[in-house]
């Protein structure tokens, strides 16, 4: 028989490919003759470089860049090899953890560093983009991320505006004759997920703004900021929209990029499928094998499971997903083409070792060896 295994990281315990490994080892404790091809997975967000790398084959670079706060920092980034894809989580270099609680503020942080990455990612000779934008500590609309690639802020003296939202406010009049020439040959698939504008009630400063240290003055300040930023900059490219869904993700980063550059916003875990090419493996299978650290009610749209048991119900084979944690209401998941999930946790413990690596692959790989033998068991008597 051929199983597929593809599941998520389960986070602090075991990257995507080394927990598929574990699960295969428990299907090869019941039939050593089994076909099992484990691949990466991922939905866009952290972990998706390591994943991505490490199960189709790359390297990670890692360079120093400007962090949120202005200062330089170490931050990693992947090149897919065969594809000369470059993996891109904007968090690495202008992420909320990077930010210490008491110097949360958004009129200082900027996604310049990202530019950065995306500079030296092009210098290797990479034009194919995936850049996951979740966990921003930003709000400056993307600008320290195209002024790190040529693009001008300038204020009405003609000087380059502040870093951070803050130089929003300063804004006079946005240039692109100095632009990184490469930058127009370069395809950009944006991991995400969230459907907030740029400005109002629905946009990035409102609805995400106070958990990145955001005042209720600095909320309306940033709005306002952001609406000029937008008109100014429509008057270069007209296809910018800050209506346009996702353009307030990451602090209107997902602005930037529809605005500036070649750029498409898809959920995470498709961009995923699509790159690893899942699909081509789970059409002939027998069974799929997914799962994650925790499986609960939280919306499923997005989710790296949901969108394996999609592919998996395309082609009418049974899926299964092992967890480290069933959640309330986690039935929603079989609403949702998963056909039985199981927690992979074998006796009474404490969550930090149940998150032991050693304890985790152990779990795992019992979870599914019971998984198997059953599902072996009910194929040799004919059922489906």
């Amino acid at each position: 028989m051929k199983v597929v295994v593809a599941i998520d990281s389960l986070k602090g315990s075991l990257p995507s490919i080394e927990a598929g490994k574990a699960i295969a080892a428990g299907i090869k404790r019941v039939d050593e003759t089994a076909e099992i091809a484990v691949r990466p997975l991922a939905d866009g967000g952290e972990g998706t470089v390591e994943t991505l790398i490490y199960g189709m084959g790359g390297n990670i670079k890692t360079v120093t860049v400007t962090g949120p706060l202005g200062e330089k920092i170490d931050c990693s980034y992947g090149i897919i090899n065969d594809k000369k894809i470059a993996v891109i989580e904007m968090a690495s270099a202008a992420g909320l953890p990077l930010v210490p609680d008491e110097q949360k503020n958004p009129l200082y942080t900027t996604t310049f560093g990202v530019g950065e990455l995306i500079k030296n990612a092009i210098s290797e000779g990479c034009r194919n983009f995936l850049v996951g934008i979740g966990g921003s500590a930003t709000n400056d609309g993307g600008v320290g991320m195209l002024q790190a690639l040529g693009v001008e802020f300038l204020t009405k003296e003609g000087k380059n505006i502040s870093l951070g939202a803050i130089g929003l406010g300063e804004l006079s009049e946005i240039r692109t004759e100095n632009v990184v020439p490469e930058l127009k040959d370069c395809q950009f698939r944006i991991a995400c997920d969230v459907e907030n504008v740029l400005c109002g009630e629905n946009g990035c400063s409102a609805v995400f703004g106070p958990q990145k240290g955001a005042t209720e003055e600095m909320v309306k300040e940033m709005d306002i900021w952001l609406s000029r930023y937008a008109e100014l900059t429509k008057a270069i490219y007209e296809k910018s929209d800050p209506l346009t869904a996702g353009s307030g993700a990451a602090g209107g980063l997902g602005f930037a990029f529809q605005s500036y550059t070649n750029a498409v916003l898809e959920s995470g875990i498709q961009i995923v499928l699509d790159i690893t090419n899942l699909e081509k493996y789970i059409e002939d299978a027998d069974l799929i094998i997914t799962g994650e650290g925790r499986l609960d009610a939280q919306p499923t749209k997005g989710k790296a499971p949901i969108g394996v048991a999609a592919l998996a119900k395309k082609h009418g084979v049974p899926v299964v997903a092992l967890t480290g944690m069933v959640g309330k209401d986690a039935a929603a998941c079989n609403r949702n083409g998963i056909d039985a999930y199981f927690s992979i946790l074998q006796t009474p413990i404490t969550l930090e070792n149940a998150m032991e690596e050693e304890n985790t692959k152990r779990n795992l790989t019992a979870t599914a060896e019971q998984v198997y033998r059953l599902f072996s068991r009910i194929k040799q008597q004919g059922g489906q």
